[in-house]
């Protein structure tokens, strides 16, 4: 056991906040957002702005993908085999991009590394209007998953380093809580285009617009530039400082572990409320556009609404209860409403009281990834730390992805028997959180 100090998560071990000249002095009494300066709000907004494109372009392959395979394969007894692959490209994409533009915001700073991944998924969401090809279209997802898994670690780790300790979890909560109002535009957008997917892509050009904001607003956060004059040698963005360091390769690893069992039921259990309500529905007769319509508002304005203040709860809760029993709260409940959701509900109107308590449960610990991870880790690897973790985790997910679309699949297996039975992936969430350090009222660590 180590003693105060060495250990990383003594508040004795390094100065408060890192002496980040943004800070000023934090009240010592009063709500979390007292004492929060305007340029601090900026970096928040501009964080979450690229957060709500990222999730954008993610959430708008779910829901326009039956209408895009179909008119490219022209086949749909493919659709759903090519569905599960695409998903399970785009994890892959993003945990290559995360981990590369992680190490490289550490480097060269989060404003540059922020540019070039904003840039990278805008400009290839928008060349997806023109594919006509389904390999094209994968290796177009590709492209936007690199930047996307880079854009995260970098705008996660900025919000940390700019904002005081007593609001870094609601901040930080707030920026991944942001997600939904991705999910609700996704769902906006393929509800108003219809069959017509091409144009939902199309609008994923947007945020492009957000490079000329970044480059005129955002300065690099005092701690990133004090890391870089006190880290010796090369450590900055360090793949062997963060994984062969015995201070921060297990951390590295059991963080992995915990946003792979997130990520694993998100895209296997929280993403099917849409395909548990369309199978009600046709079950209770309904034809197969009004279904479509139906489990679409469903899962991408009703369940998405439970599950926004699922992640805007995360923060308040881990700021008063802490990190650690607040991620045990998610996982134990969000396994629990599982079979809730698969088999009480015998209606369309049942299913929406339903959903918003499954959304709340199953994606209410998505933002514990971005208050936690970057309190993991010193300033010189914060990001490439935070980004192993959360797009490490993407590819641990990719077997869970790939058996839930073995096991959906198979003659004779009801989707509801296949949701519930992969809601038990929670459970490895609780053991592994149970070995994690508790880094409530802790500072940022800046030292080596």
């Amino acid at each position: 056991m180590q003693d105060e100090s060495t250990n990383p998560y003594s508040n004795s071990s390094r100065p408060s906040d890192g002496g980040n000249k943004s800070l000023g002095t934090e009240p010592a009494k009063g709500p979390w957002y007292e004492g929060v300066t305007g340029y601090q709000w900026l970096i928040l907004v501009i964080a979450c702005a690229g957060w709500v494109f990222d999730v954008y372009e993610g959430q708008i392959f779910n829901i326009t993908r039956n209408d895009m395979l179909k008119e490219v394969l022209g086949d749909e007894a493919s659709v759903k085999a090519w569905g599960d692959n695409f998903l399970a490209i785009f994890l892959v994409g993003g945990t290559i991009g995360g981990l590369l533009f992680g190490s490289l915001a550490d480097r060269f700073g989060r404003r540059p590394i922020m540019i070039a991944t904003i840039l990278m998924y805008s400009l290839f969401s928008g060349l997806t209007y023109f594919a006509n090809d389904i390999y094209v279209i994968g290796i177009l997802r590709f492209l936007v998953a690199l930047g996307i898994g880079g854009e995260w670690a970098v705008a996660a780790s900025l919000v940390a380093e700019v904002f005081p300790k007593r609001a870094r979890a609601h901040a930080t909560g707030i920026f991944h809580a942001s997600s939904i109002l991705g999910t609700w535009l996704a769902a906006l957008s393929g509800i108003l285009v219809g069959t017509n997917w091409r144009y939902a892509y199309l609008l994923g050009v947007l945020p492009a617009v957000l490079i000329v904001i970044v480059r005129a607003c955002v300065k690099e956060p005092e701690r990133w530039r004090q890391a870089q004059t006190s880290v010796s040698g090369n450590k900055a963005g360090s793949f062997s400082e963060l994984l062969l360091n015995p201070q921060w390769n297990t951390l590295a690893l059991r963080g992995m572990l915990l946003a792979a069992v997130g990520l694993g039921t998100f895209w296997s259990v929280t993403v099917a409320g849409q395909d548990l309500v369309r199978e009600l529905l046709l079950t209770n007769g309904a034809d197969e556009q009004v279904a479509g319509g139906k489990s679409k508002f469903a899962y991408g304005i009703i369940q998405a609404a439970g599950g926004g203040l699922g992640l805007l709860s995360f923060g308040p809760l881990a700021a008063r209860f802490g990190r650690k029993p607040t991620f045990i709260f998610f996982h134990v409940f969000g396994m629990l409403i599982v079979p809730v959701v698969c088999f009480v509900p015998q209606t369309y109107t049942q299913m929406l009281i339903v959903l918003p308590v499954f959304g709340f449960l199953t994606l209410g610990m998505h933002s514990g990834y971005a208050i936690y991870f970057p309190e993991l880790f010193p300033t010189h690897i914060r990001a490439t730390g935070a980004s192993f973790c959360f797009n490490g985790g993407r590819l641990l997910a990719v077997p869970v992805l790939l058996f839930s679309g073995w096991l959906k699949a198979r003659d004779g297996m009801p989707l509801d028997y296949a949701v519930t039975g992969l809601s038990l992936i929670f459970l490895i969430g609780i053991v592994v959180m149970l070995t994690l350090p508790e880094t409530k009222n802790r500072d940022l660590i800046d030292t080596e």
